[in-house]
């Protein structure tokens, strides 16, 4: 992750989109992108899915699946080959669905370049101090603490260690009674 502690947004020429949610999201934000940063912006992918998004031409970009670097020697290849594209950009989108969690925070982490965060609307923002308020808020909406069920959730986070408490020992007090009885 580089450019945290600046806010400066560098130019977009070359950027590499980690495709971690449904491929609509791409599809809808690619030519947002294009609009925003020019067409001679070049875009390459990391996926699990076949195939390109509409609106990525597969012939100027770089494709990684991630079901071809299975082994952890090929992951470490494909994070060496990631670092040495000196992308300007690094996009993940972040939409609510597990899907390359561990692929796409372990890029954001090894590729140096500044990273932008994507939802599940196409908007996005950049992961820098200067959006640290935009940056909570989307962390506490995502861990369920804003709106009307914040509340519950609190009271299941703070009720959980009494809740798991009273089924270990109501466990502990069925096997003891059993092995008294025997």
């Amino acid at each position: 992750m580089r450019y945290f502690f600046r806010r400066r947004i560098p130019e977009f020429r070359r950027i590499l989109l980690v495709e971690s949610g449904s491929r609509c999201v791409l599809e809808n934000l690619l030519p947002r992108l294009f609009q925003m940063y020019g067409n001679d912006m070049r875009v390459d992918l990391v996926t699990c899915y076949a195939g390109v998004p509409q609106g990525l031409c597969e012939q100027s970009a770089s494709v990684y699946r991630v079901n071809e670097y299975a082994t952890r020697a090929r992951r470490k290849q494909l994070y060496r080959e990631l670092a040495g594209n000196r992308y300007d950009a690094v996009g993940i989108v972040c939409s609510a669905e597990p899907i390359m969690t561990k692929w796409k925070w372990a890029v954001a982490l090894l590729v140096k370049a500044k990273v932008f965060v994507i939802n599940e609307n196409c908007d996005f923002f950049f992961l820098d101090y200067g959006h640290a308020g935009v940056i909570c808020h989307f962390v506490l909406f995502r861990a369920g603490l804003t709106g009307g069920g914040a509340a519950s959730t609190i009271g299941r986070l703070v009720f959980f260690p009494v809740t798991l408490a009273y089924l270990l020992l109501w466990a502990a007090a069925a096997h003891i009674r059993r092995k008294v009885r025997a």
